[in-house]
């Protein structure tokens, strides 16, 4: 693939995202602004999971003249989350961190020291979920997995102190 086919196909799968965002909007009767585009073209862009304060300071950042409260921010993450055009990952007390929907699926390794997230797919994992639920007479619809440890990181600065 070269560099305009992947243009190309990110920009086609943006302009779908970007309708449906207009449409959802559209039936909960809120209209669409320069400040919910941005928001979604953001996470859109974004390779991390982002906190809605992050997500406000990277707006801020990219468009200093834009005036998005955080508010904005909150309820754009709300109504996303709940079309499931964004999920999120729960952090307790520390809050939820979103990332786009529309990705392909994949799991979560969640450092608890410092937070960093890191996706990945396992085929012989997927597989045996599959098994499990059909031999236990279930129908997967839908799961997320996410192991919590200590990543490399702070397991070395911890080893340092």
């Amino acid at each position: 693939m070269n560099a305009y086919t992947d243009f190309t196909e990110r920009t086609v799968e943006y302009n779908k995202l970007l309708s449906d965002f207009k449409q959802l909007l559209k039936d909960n009767g809120l209209k669409f602004t320069i400040q919910r585009e941005v928001i979604l073209e953001m996470l859109y862009s974004s390779d991390e999971h982002l906190t809605p304060e992050a997500l406000h300071h990277l707006i801020q950042e990219k468009h200093p003249t834009l005036n998005t409260g955080i508010a904005t921010v909150y309820r754009t993450l709300s109504l996303l989350e709940e079309s499931e055009m964004v999920t999120s990952l729960s952090f307790g007390a520390q809050g939820k961190k979103y990332e786009l929907g529309a990705k392909d699926h994949h799991d979560h390794i969640i450092c608890t020291e410092c937070g960093t997230i890191t996706e990945f797919v396992d085929e012989q994992i997927e597989q045996r979920q599959k098994k499990i639920t059909e031999d236990l007479g279930f129908i997967m619809q839908e799961h997320s997995m996410q192991i919590y440890g200590i990543c490399e990181t702070c397991q070395h600065s911890q080893t340092t102190k």
